[in-house]
């Protein structure tokens, strides 16, 4: 059979930084595509030629999840995790544990933890940890409504899913320091089978499902 798509694997040696494009609208999507994370100007050149030799339905599915993710994702407005709708499935999800509430910095660490299949509670997304050198205070997180969630959802427990860090112990010591005595609730962390130093995000499936099962009193993580 006849392809008569272009073939455009000369292009790939030719010099990126200072390559001159036939096409206008070839270089726009090079340069749209270079800045997005981890996305180098050849990585951009290749993803881009890969899409001109794609389906159109293809082409046009991917434009139709991109602006879905600009106009119609929201942030859930209990968890601050992301959702559809004004709350997250996990929120909304009867057979979830709503006593047992774990921590996370980030939204990739609500992902990495429900890739292990260890954990049935819900979450609360902080949008951070403490940084004092990067300027990031407890204002700039979600920390009081955390707090506000603790009494009137009856939580049993609070588990310190924070990455092995000094921001996430720093973070983690914080927030128990600012738990309400009047209310009764045992507060966890995660066994350190984390790495020290290392972003919760990067664990790999089997050590961070094993840290959520062994989790441990917070106290005890403060006597390492």
């Amino acid at each position: 059979m006849n392809n008569t798509r272009p073939h455009f694997a000369p292009f790939l040696c030719a010099n990126f930084t200072h390559l001159e494009y036939a096409s206008r609208i070839l270089e726009q999507a090079v340069d749209a595509l270079g800045r997005l994370p981890g996305i180098g100007r050849k990585t951009a050149l290749r993803l881009a030629l890969h899409l001109v030799r794609s389906k159109p339905e293809y082409n046009r599915q991917l434009v139709e999840a991109i602006v879905k993710l600009t106009d119609e994702i929201k942030r859930c407005r209990v968890c601050h995790n992301l959702s559809d709708t004004e709350c997250c499935a996990i929120c909304t999800n009867p057979k979830r544990d709503a006593q047992l509430l774990c921590v996370v910095e980030d939204i990739r660490d609500v992902l990495a933890i429900e890739a292990t299949g260890q954990f049935t509670g819900r979450y609360h997304v902080l949008g951070g940890l403490i940084s004092p050198m990067d300027g990031i205070g407890p204002a700039e997180l979600e920390i009081d409504s955390l707090l506000a969630r603790l009494e009137p959802e009856a939580i049993r427990e609070l588990i310190f899913a924070l990455g092995a860090t000094v921001e996430g112990d720093s973070t983690a010591f914080y927030l128990f320091r600012k738990l309400p005595p009047s209310i009764e609730i045992r507060v966890t962390a995660i066994s350190r089978g984390i790495g020290v130093g290392d972003p919760l995000e990067f664990a790999d499936e089997l050590s961070l499902g094993r840290s959520i099962v062994h989790r441990i009193p917070y106290e005890n993580s403060l006597k390492r």
